[in-house]
């Protein structure tokens, strides 16, 4: 299976008995939006609803912290998730939460896991089959297993200030990364990390929410100073658009990357770490 699959290729494969749908819809906080509800009214057939908000580690200070590799195990076996399943993830999210489900099934030892494009809206636009209520699969087991090669924690972080070993991209808005716009969270800081690239996350999507060619892609990334020969480390608000970064990286053959899992919410929220503003050098 491909990592992004068309809508027409998912109406193929319904109905296959290794083959397990998500709907990972988060909405950010103030959207006036709920994920369960909009799934339980209007959903692809088969889909199980994987709730993000759940899916932290609730220990840690900072938001939208990755979760310990037992608790994500459990959920995915309660969702019918497990060893073996090609797994299909969509959303209808602003935020295109599918990506960060993407990096966390496979962070946590899921292979055969792949992104529709265009997500839920595309699938509607083409008129083809909805469902409705709660889907229930039969408990799988999901091994609990956790490989953090490609996460970094805010001290690798610091260390790479001075390294440079890895070029950091942003995923969030021009006017969150310059610091034109104050970040949504009082206690936190405006601006980005110091010698960080920007690459706002809606820049490698279509019109209509599909991702953009890989030369496309390509040229969005190149263009905004990144060379493709070297790691590169996402960071985002809190992981989560930086996982689209990730995604879109996975998709041109670029897999030495990695998610800062704390993001700005822990850089900008730190008044010891420094911090720039304006726009990259």
């Amino acid at each position: 299976m491909e990592s992004l699959v068309s809508t027409e290729w998912l109406a193929n494969e319904i109905g296959a008995s290794d083959l397990r749908i998500v709907d990972c819809t988060k909405h950010l906080d103030g959207s006036g939006r709920d994920a369960q509800a909009e799934y339980e009214a209007a959903h692809i057939p088969g889909a199980v609803f994987m709730d993000l908000s759940d899916l932290v580690d609730t220990a840690s200070p900072i938001e939208n912290t990755l979760p310990p590799a037992e608790k994500f195990a459990s959920r995915m076996q309660s969702l019918g998730l497990g060893d073996g399943s090609r797994i299909v993830l969509y959303d209808d999210s602003a935020v295109k939460t599918a990506a960060r489900a993407w990096f966390m099934l496979k962070m946590f030892g899921a292979h055969d896991v792949a992104i529709l494009d265009g997500g839920i809206a595309k699938w509607k636009a083409e008129g083809r089959a909805i469902a409705q209520g709660k889907e229930t699969l039969r408990h799988r087991h999901f091994t609990a297993w956790k490989d953090e090669k490609n996460v970094r924690t805010k001290a690798d972080m610091l260390k790479n200030l001075h390294s440079k070993a890895e070029q950091v991209v942003d995923a969030r808005s021009a006017a969150r990364f310059t610091g034109e716009d104050k970040d949504p969270r009082p206690s936190v800081a405006a601006g980005h990390i110091p010698g960080s690239r920007n690459v706002p996350f809606t820049a490698l999507y279509n019109a209509d929410g599909t991702f953009k060619p890989k030369d496309d892609l390509k040229k969005v990334l190149t263009d905004a100073g990144i060379d493709l020969a070297k790691p590169v480390v996402t960071t985002c608000g809190s992981g989560v658009t930086a996982s689209v970064v990730l995604f879109a990286m996975h998709l041109i053959g670029k897999d030495d990357t990695a998610l800062y899992d704390g993001s700005w919410s822990e850089w900008g929220s730190d008044a010891d770490t420094p911090k720039e503003t304006g726009a990259a050098a």
